[in-house]
């Protein structure tokens, strides 16, 4: 784990006070009510709350994907309440890794053109060599020329999370990663996370499962769009 001077942990999210309110029909919404959370380089962090708490309105604010109405958000280091959105574009594709619960794979590439996508973006030439080398290391080296139709729920989660890996980010972001998986799908989704997490990446996973959070390092609980942290209620 990288530590600051002094040895105190090295925050890689640190937010404070952070708001974000919708508009609908029926006016304004607010989703996240004066968050604040500090997630230490190095930690694996649950965050877990009912259905509509604000669970995935908190990763998409972490990822730069959803600007927050106020309060500020400090993510590897920058601060994304004041960049563009072109900005916060740079700044996943540099340090933060997202998955996603439905895969979002491009149907008609294969699963190495998927992978290798974004470092073409990039300016990447040896993309297709890298994203083999990520195949190799999600269990996959032998489905590289196979469409996302032709794969399991489980291989294609896979490959989500191979392209995530791409950038080589420091903190990963999972939006209910086994959410649409069977059980041994899941376990091995969970065990490539573990792996990860060893190696000395920040993950953050957004799960209604027990078993899932139970791996974590950290649960963080989220109610009304509000963050307490652990089962004693208490304010992180």
């Amino acid at each position: 784990m990288q530590q600051a001077t002094g040895g105190t942990p090295t925050p890689i999210i640190d937010i404070s006070h952070v708001d974000l309110t919708l508009t609908s029909r029926a006016g304004a919404v607010e989703i996240l009510r004066d968050v604040s959370l500090t997630v230490t380089t190095g930690q694996s962090v649950a965050v877990v709350g009912p259905s509509g708490s604000g669970k995935t309105s908190l990763l998409m604010v972490l990822a730069g994907l959803e600007r927050a109405t106020a309060g500020r958000i400090s993510v590897v280091g920058q601060d994304l309440a004041g960049m563009s959105e072109d900005e916060r574009a740079a700044a996943r594709g540099r340090d933060i890794g997202i998955v996603f619960q439905s895969f979002h794979l491009v149907p008609t590439m294969t699963a190495i053109e998927n992978i290798a996508l974004p470092l073409e973006f990039a300016g990447r030439l040896d993309a297709m060599d890298v994203a083999r080398e990520l195949l190799s290391e999600v269990g996959l080296a032998g489905r590289a020329e196979h469409f996302p139709a032709e794969l399991s729920g489980g291989e294609q989660q896979r490959v989500a999370l191979a392209r995530a890996l791409s950038g080589r980010p420091r903190l990963i972001l999972a939006d209910e990663p086994t959410g649409n998986l069977d059980t041994r799908s899941s376990e091995e989704i969970v065990a490539i996370l573990q792996e990860l997490h060893q190696r000395g990446r920040t993950i953050v996973m957004i799960t209604h499962e027990p078993d899932l959070a139970a791996h974590a390092q950290r649960i963080v609980q989220i109610r009304d769009g509000r963050v307490v942290d652990g089962v004693d209620g208490e304010e992180v």
